[in-house]
């Protein structure tokens, strides 16, 4: 991680010196839209019967930083984000949903075009390193396992004027799903009438929707009311 971190920083570096006039960089926060995710419960007894269980999306945030060069009306924008995602499993025979929380370390690398005036447009490659995944119960939290590949899309629609923006994008995982076994303790679909002491999560992968407000610290046009198109 540290060799990666490293790696962007001397891209920014080379960006700041080698293109002052067309590079920019500031910071990045705001919301997330979480979706994906299945579990399955294993039958336990007559009164139970295994289900597959769709995740409910949840709202996250994620903050950053962010770095641009433009080369006429492209860009290239590496970013460092750090995003907490929030998923919820409507288990039967609970009264409250099972929750399922992801956190993530992440570095995309969008290749962009300016459409006109302050309107672009981008996608690319997502390096993402998760920090932490469990799904809670009433007696234990369970790490699981996300992803086996590091590399996720990312593509989306950035409008900026002057210091401020708004950057809407849409992240997809390129994982595998891995099917894996969880202990449910009885807890996560237990009931009255007795519960499944072993379930199935089918697919721990989760795609996002985020919505960000973009501050820029420095670069060109940073007190323009409306960003001239490149040409």
């Amino acid at each position: 991680m540290k060799k990666n971190i490293l790696a962007l920083l001397v891209i920014f570096a080379f960006s700041y010196t080698g293109f002052s006039q067309t590079f920019s960089y500031g910071l990045k926060g705001g919301i997330n839209y979480a979706m994906g995710g299945e579990i399955r419960g294993s039958k336990s007894n007559a009164n139970y019967w295994g289900e597959t269980i769709q995740g409910v999306g949840g709202l996250g945030y994620h903050g950053g930083i962010f770095g641009q060069v433009n080369f006429g009306k492209f860009f290239i924008r590496p970013e460092v984000v750090y995003t907490s995602l929030t998923q919820e499993f409507e288990i039967p025979l609970r009264e409250e949903n099972t929750p399922y929380d992801l956190q993530t370390f992440t570095i995309p690398l969008m290749l962009g075009y300016n459409i006109y005036g302050p309107l672009d447009v981008y996608a690319g490659p997502v390096y993402s390193n998760v920090l932490d995944a469990k799904i809670y119960g009433e007696q234990n939290d369970q790490l699981i396992v996300v992803q086996n590949t590091p590399i996720n899309a990312q593509a989306g629609v950035k409008v900026e004027v002057g210091r401020f923006g708004l950057d809407v994008r849409y992240e997809h995982s390129l994982s595998t799903a891995e099917r894996q076994e969880i202990d449910l303790d009885n807890n996560l679909f237990g009931g009255p009438n007795g519960g499944a002491n072993k379930g199935w999560f089918n697919d721990a992968r989760l795609n996002q929707v985020i919505v960000s407000v973009i501050f820029k610290i420095g670069g060109p046009g940073l007190n323009e009311r409306r960003r001239r198109a490149c040409y």
